[in-house]
């Protein structure tokens, strides 16, 4: 059960994620076709990702310099948003480039979560997992893809690694931000499978909406991690007092 002091924490997070769900809803309300891509589009799509970096900072520019882990966060969201626009042109040719943005990202939130604890058994089940998907996609890749999928996957199991080693369920020491961070990282993953089976494996029934839905989840679990700084750093307010 959550201590009252971190109920009273959480719920004064939710006013600051109002335009990110707002931001939602208007994605998913219009619909826009993706046979017909536009800068429309991608700044529809892109929307949410931004509401997000509003989010952060919305704790105040000092905090995101004081504490660089919610400064990559925030670069990830940056280089995610770029991704989902390369995304909306991905029949024109640009997943590539959309794979590459988020390969960044995915290296941004490993390094925001930090290496310790180092937790390898977390780690050994990552990696099983990321083989398994990786030999699931490969009869069907080709080219460039063959590779460049490879380490996608090999770097989406290193964020989720990074992510859900902190988790402490139990004792003094949990923290809701880390439950976030696990959450988002395993939304993450699922996102990005569900993508990988849709486009080389074979159709996924209403797979736009499910890689969508737990794609703006995963961001937004990930962007609450922030709140609480994994840095031993004294609060930016009392920096600020002395």
């Amino acid at each position: 059960m959550l201590p009252l002091s971190r109920v009273f924490q959480v719920k004064s997070e939710g006013p600051k994620l109002v335009p990110f769900f707002k931001a939602t809803c208007v994605y998913f309300v219009l619909w826009l076709p993706l046979s017909s891509p536009s800068w429309v589009s991608a700044l529809i799509k892109c929307l949410p990702i931004f509401c997000l970096c509003l989010f952060l900072l919305a704790h105040g520019l000092g905090f995101l310099l004081t504490h660089p882990s919610a400064t990559r966060i925030f670069v990830g969201l940056v280089f995610s948003a770029i991704g989902d626009a390369f995304l909306i042109w991905q029949d024109q040719g640009y997943f590539l480039h959309g794979l590459l943005m988020f390969a960044v990202t995915h290296m941004l939130y490993a390094s925001a979560f930090g290496m310790r604890p180092l937790a390898l058994r977390t780690g050994l089940l990552m990696a099983v997992l990321a083989v398994l998907c990786y030999a699931v996609f490969y009869p069907n890749l080709t080219g460039a893809f063959t590779y460049l999928v490879g380490v996608y996957m090999a770097l989406v199991g290193f964020m989720g690694w990074r992510a859900m080693a902190g988790l402490h369920l139990v004792g003094a020491a949990w923290r809701w931000t880390e439950l976030a961070a696990g959450g988002g990282a395993l939304l993450f993953m699922v996102s990005d499978l569900t993508i990988g089976l849709d486009k080389f494996c074979f159709p996924v029934p209403y797979s736009r909406a499910f890689i969508m839905s737990t794609y703006y989840a995963a961001q937004m679990l990930i962007a609450l991690s922030a709140v609480e700084s994994r840095e031993p750093v004294e609060d930016h307010r009392l920096s600020k007092a002395k």
